[in-house]
């Protein structure tokens, strides 16, 4: 499945990816009035990307077709989703890793995002790349295939940064614990941050954001 994307590149020639996924219903432009935001330093040279995911019918929505990662077939707090269709769409996203690559930027350079949605498919793809990458940043999310996840040795060592909101009644701010615990028990090192907001971002955590994407890339 090749993916379409909306691409910010940088004023200088790119040193440095972010692939950054959308949550349910929504498309790449989602995140992309963000980057202004991050006030990211002229010098870091990094290339934002926000893929698209494919439009399918969702079965909590009335099987209604809207954009989405994979389908959710179960409002529950464990979240029974169609993991056949999340590992089409991680494999689509570690494509264009892939592609990443061979447009010059290493490895170790490429940061994976993902909010709600977006973030299960992030967690599953940067776990499972065969390939270090720089960092995996999970905003508002849980960890769907955390029970099925066959991970990969080449990311054990990846930096781990999850970011909820206290009032999400969306996605339970329960369910980010949830992932950040398991981080901890499969050994990663792993960040966990809430604010009082609801399934959505705000300034502070842009702000903290950024911060840490600086870490990762300058």
């Amino acid at each position: 499945m090749s993916l379409t994307s909306i691409e910010i590149e940088p004023n200088s020639p790119a040193n440095a990816s972010i692939i950054w996924l959308h949550g349910l219903g929504a498309d790449g432009h989602d995140f992309e009035a963000i980057v202004p935001e991050l006030k990211l330093p002229d010098k870091m040279a990094i290339r934002f990307i926000f893929p698209n995911a494919p439009s399918i019918p969702v079965t909590i929505n009335n099987g209604y077709v809207m954009p989405a990662w994979y389908d959710i077939l179960e409002m529950s707090i464990e979240r029974e989703v169609d993991e056949v269709q999340l590992m089409a769409s991680a494999k689509s996203i570690s494509e264009l890793i892939d592609r990443e690559i061979s447009r010059g930027i290493k490895s170790e350079r490429i940061i994976l995002a993902g909010f709600s949605q977006g973030g299960a498919v992030a967690y599953q793809t940067a776990l499972t790349y065969p390939k270090p990458l720089a960092g995996l940043l999970g905003l508002s999310t849980y960890f769907a295939t955390k029970n099925s996840i066959l991970l990969h040795k080449a990311n054990k060592n990846i930096p781990v940064q999850i970011y909820h909101g206290t009032e999400d009644n969306v996605v339970p701010e329960l369910l980010g614990r949830q992932s950040y615990d398991k981080f901890k028990s499969m050994g990663y090192t792993v960040n966990y941050a809430t604010y009082a907001m609801d399934h959505s971002v705000c300034i502070e955590e842009i702000d903290d954001i950024s911060k840490w994407f600086q870490t990762l890339l300058e």
